[in-house]
């Protein structure tokens, strides 16, 4: 089998790492296009092997990209055509349809209540989304959350599949040595209790509730934002007007890549396992990914918004904690939190669960679907 994964962009994001992932353990024959901004993880994908095209589309409405993307389709003779995010939905969908591929699968990566991928859910939004949904076999939702969120909005049951995000738990395992060599790199202070947030400094994010919540903190608690986006010089301001800007460190972004393959050994696992506890803020999570990478990195964890954690069994995540959402919430949860002490840092049952070799077994099954569904029809 042959598969062509096409998505929007390839910049450092949840979305874009869980392609790369995804590709490693599919046991098909994968290549990847992306619309726009062919960033770290294509070359982190060029890297592993895979052959990725770049389209250079100009924007949402940049039309000539279409034909373009049916010759690459038409000259793959790829069997499914999977898209990923908005944009590659709608263009990939309608592309692989005018290609003459009709195993079409899409994996719906993050949609909220009131938005998708920071756009605001407007009818035109969604009636152009339900138009092209209609052109696919199915429609892969990481969350049971999400799944019910695409049918109030039309998408039909029988059509959504549920593939949860899955991560490389042993990557995330804690490791005492990494703690202290990254701890140090990053220029902590002996002693400091760290306070992450992992994601893009966006305004859905929130991030601004964790500096807000660190000004009424004692003085030796520090605030680590792992990523990169627009909202950083917002977040710099409010730390120096907070008084806390000595003790706010951005990263910038950080691909899920292995110091020993050339990394600069301030990668995603090793920045995570260097906190304390992980904050996340966001109110409207399609997954919350990078509270699964933190609970198999064995840190307590304290969240507004995490399908991850809330459609798992009570008990799954016992260090997994969900709070209010205002800064306040977070000031006496991250006080508590740290006077209960350190936990042993090993991985719970919820971070198994999401384990990336059965999310691409999960996906297999839908491949073969798809493709055998087209043979029928």
């Amino acid at each position: 089998m042959k598969a062509l994964h096409v998505i929007t962009g390839l910049g450092v994001g949840g979305a874009e790492q869980q392609l790369r992932l995804l590709v490693r353990h599919l046991p098909v024959d994968c290549d990847v296009v992306t619309l726009t901004n062919p960033g770290a993880v294509a070359e982190d994908l060029t890297a592993d092997g895979v052959r990725v095209m770049h389209l250079g589309m100009h924007g949402n409405r940049d039309l000539s990209a279409l034909p373009r993307l049916v010759r690459e389709i038409r000259g793959g003779r790829y069997d499914v055509v999977h898209t990923h995010l908005y944009r590659a939905c709608v263009y990939g969908r309608i592309a692989a349809r005018l290609a003459g591929v009709r195993a079409v699968v899409a994996t719906e990566h993050s949609l909220g209540d009131s938005q998708m991928e920071g756009r605001r859910l407007t009818a035109g939004v969604r009636g152009l989304y339900l138009a092209s949904e209609r052109l696919g076999r199915a429609t892969v939702a990481v969350s049971p959350t999400v799944a019910e969120r695409l049918r109030r909005w039309g998408v039909p049951g029988p059509r959504i599949e549920v593939v949860p995000n899955g991560i490389d738990v042993a990557r995330f395992r804690f490791d005492a040595a990494r703690r202290e060599s990254t701890r140090r790199r990053l220029g902590l202070p002996q002693g400091a209790y760290v306070v992450g947030g992992v994601g893009r400094l966006t305004a859905t994010k929130r991030f601004e509730v964790l500096v807000r919540a660190l000004a009424e903190l004692p003085d030796d608690v520090w605030l680590l934002l792992v990523g990169g986006g627009p909202e950083e010089n917002v977040l710099r301001r409010t730390a120096q007007a907070a008084g806390v800007a000595d003790r706010v460190l951005f990263t910038g972004e950080r691909p899920n890549t292995d110091a020993s393959q050339g990394g600069s050994g301030l990668d995603l696992p090793s920045l995570i396992g260097a906190m304390d506890t992980l904050a996340s803020p966001c109110a409207e999570e399609a997954f919350g990914l990078a509270v699964v990478e933190a609970l198999a990195a064995g840190l307590p964890v304290l969240y507004v918004s995490c399908p991850a954690v809330d459609d798992l069994p009570p008990g799954a995540a016992p260090f997994a904690r969900r709070v209010q959402g205002g800064a306040d919430s977070f000031v006496r949860a991250l006080r508590q939190v740290r006077a209960q002490g350190p936990g042993p840092r090993s991985a719970p049952e919820a971070a198994h669960h999401y384990s990336i070799a059965r999310s691409a077994d999960r996906l297999m099954d839908i491949y073969t679907a798809a493709t055998l569904g087209v043979s029928s029809a």
